[in-house]
């Protein structure tokens, strides 16, 4: 059953085209995920649905007695309204007047608020979200909107979420970048992209080989046509006398031909190339740290020596302490005990979940010009405005002011100032919200060959698998607790010891004994792997050169194919090597930051 079509619908912002003649339509057991890059038009799309913003052409048809309700990215409150009067109260009808009460505290209580008579006006940023989120489940609807459901829920609610999302009876249309959760929920992944809406009946796994799969047909049909072209081009050009009907109707042809023959329109692709300064061995360590506000303790005594190429992740509930550790580290908070000690080569970059102030009335290349008029990269020395063009910033966009920026945008514009300030340490709190899924695609694969050291908190789960290699998880009484591997790994674990979860002191007290035991065990390095510390970087700078003396060779035997086949197996067994190598540097660089400790 169709409860929703939009129409050939046209939407304009300034002079930007969000829309043209695009069509949409909501069936019944509908479940739709929205993705595109950040600025195409997903939270606009939504509100055009809710009946909330208005076309420029086209139009929104809805069914008799089809009831929508939306859930915005930031919503907001009545003042004065306590949670059960929003979630429970304002949701009140004839047919559900018997069950809401029971339901709506249940729901609350899973979301892990205790006290429902709390007022809204007192809550965090993050508990707001879930009680916008709470309200807008528990609303009677035949239409759920829900713009970015997941920010700022933890893991846990969103995993519940998820089972609520995937079980609920009416359709659904939602905006997220959470990964896992579009593959879990949707059946249905629409894209926009440049104005136009592509419909896949699948997943978000079905969608990205669907996407593929089209883009290359498109290239197949480009490159055909281009090949016809290029002959029917020779013919004109050999003079096409236009006196009979064949040969008139072969221009003809030609001419249709040239105005079809235009490559397929491909995303922005977004470049993450900045280089990072040197990081010495003395890099970053947290020495027993405490934090408590009140009776609540966030953290105590933590601690941990962070090596070069950590990738580390922070989970755990919301209010947990996970920004306040951020901000102790930065600086901006002072810890109850304990200190943090910075070596002297290292530059942090941070990335805040709220993000810095960005003044709407300030142009965009400006802003980034505040930083530098130009940044070394992997490619040179490269401009501000070359920048902003890399991170989809096009030229008409780099001249506008940041008002006129979605707030996926302005995220990506605050996450490429910090990038353009060459850090050696990456701290990221909440880095996916807002961001497209695109653009944190290319964040990923960039963080994995980042030089320096990644700390990041996170609840995207699909993030932290492909980031980090070791999660600190904030447990009861304030301790963290290390598990080794992503967050798929820390999730196996804590399903495994369900039910057998340690009691906070007896956690305490093995990691007491554990720190002792590592006291008592003297370590230094074997003959070789001194010899090895002393040589290894100087070897690794070698094979480096030969890499790129070997890539200039290949470009230059481009059509030597025995020659080139010859390189390219050397650069293979170089690679290889300088893999083997890094390896072992690492290995050595953890090994002697163990040993100095001791001493």
């Amino acid at each position: 059953m169709n409860l929703l079509t939009a129409k050939e619908i046209t939407k304009i912002y300034t002079d930007k085209n969000l829309f043209t003649g695009a069509d949409f339509s909501i069936e019944e057991k509908d479940k739709v995920g929205i993705v595109g890059i950040n600025g195409t038009g997903k939270s606009t799309l939504l509100r055009i649905l809710a009946g909330i913003e208005d076309t420029d052409g086209g139009e929104v048809v809805k069914g008799n007695k089809v009831y929508v309700r939306y859930l915005p990215q930031n919503p907001e409150f009545p003042k004065g309204i306590t949670i059960f009067d929003y979630v429970v109260t304002a949701n009140k009808t004839e047919d559900n007047e018997w069950s809401i009460v029971r339901d709506g505290k249940a729901m609350l209580n899973q979301m892990g608020f205790e006290d429902e008579n709390e007022v809204i006006d007192h809550l965090s940023g993050g508990q707001k979200k879930k009680v916008a989120l709470a309200a807008a489940l528990m609303a009677p609807c035949d239409i759920l909107l829900l713009d970015e459901p997941t920010n700022h829920l933890n893991s846990d609610v969103i995993l519940w979420l998820e089972s609520v999302l995937i079980q609920r009876k009416g359709a659904l249309v939602m905006v997220t970048h959470d990964r896992y959760f579009l593959d879990h929920v949707c059946n249905r992944i629409v894209e926009i992209d440049k104005g136009r809406l592509y419909n896949y009946q699948t997943n978000f796994e079905g969608f990205l080989e669907a996407k593929a799969a089209r883009e290359e047909m498109e290239l197949t049909a480009y490159q055909k046509n281009k090949n016809i072209l290029r002959i029917e081009l020779e013919w004109m050009r050999r003079g096409a006398r236009a006196r009979s009907t064949k040969q008139k109707a072969h221009i003809r042809h030609y001419e249709e031909l040239k105005n079809i023959t235009k490559a397929p329109a491909q995303d922005g692709k977004l470049k993450v190339n900045t280089s990072s300064s040197r990081l010495g061995r003395k890099t970053l360590e947290i020495a027993e740290l405490s934090k408590s506000y009140g009776e609540k303790c966030l953290f105590r005594e933590f601690s941990y020596v962070f090596c070069r190429q950590d990738r580390i992740g922070f989970v755990g509930p919301n209010g947990c302490g996970k920004t306040t550790l951020m901000k102790i580290i930065m600086g901006l908070e002072k810890p109850d005990q304990g200190e943090v000690i910075i070596g002297p080569t290292v530059k942090i970059g941070y990335f805040s979940q709220e993000s810095e102030y960005l003044d709407p009335r300030q142009r965009v290349i400006d802003y980034i010009r505040d930083t530098a008029e130009y940044v070394q990269t992997e490619e040179g020395s490269v401009s501000a405005s070359s920048m902003l063009e890399q991170f989809l910033f096009d030229s008409a966009l780099q001249y506008s002011l940041i008002e006129k920026l979605s707030g996926g945008e302005k995220r990506r514009l605050y996450l490429l100032k910090v990038l353009m300030e060459g850090p050696n340490i990456l701290l990221l709190d909440e880095p996916t919200n807002d961001l497209d899924i695109q653009t944190l695609a290319i964040l990923e694969e960039y963080l994995k060959r980042f030089p320096g050291i990644v700390i990041t908190v996170s609840h995207d789960r699909y993030f932290l698998d492909k980031v980090v290699d070791r999660i600190f998880a904030f447990e009861r009484d304030g301790i963290l607790r290390q598990y080794e591997g992503g967050y798929s790994d820390y999730l196996e674990t804590k399903q495994r010891e369900e039910g057998q979860a340690l009691p906070a002191e007896k956690i305490r007290k093995e990691q007491h004994l554990k720190t002792e035991k590592v006291k008592t065990e003297k370590l230094k390095f074997t003959w070789q792997e001194q010899k090895d510390y002393e040589n290894i970087e100087e070897l690794i700078a070698g094979i480096e050169n030969r890499l790129r003396e070997l890539e200039k060779q290949m470009e230059l035997s481009a059509t030597d194919f025995v020659k080139l086949n010859r390189l390219l197996k050397e650069k293979e067994e170089q690679e290889a090597l300088l893999e083997e190598k890094m390896e072992r540097y690492l290995y050595l660089c953890d090994l002697a930051e163990r040993i100095d400790r001791q001493s």
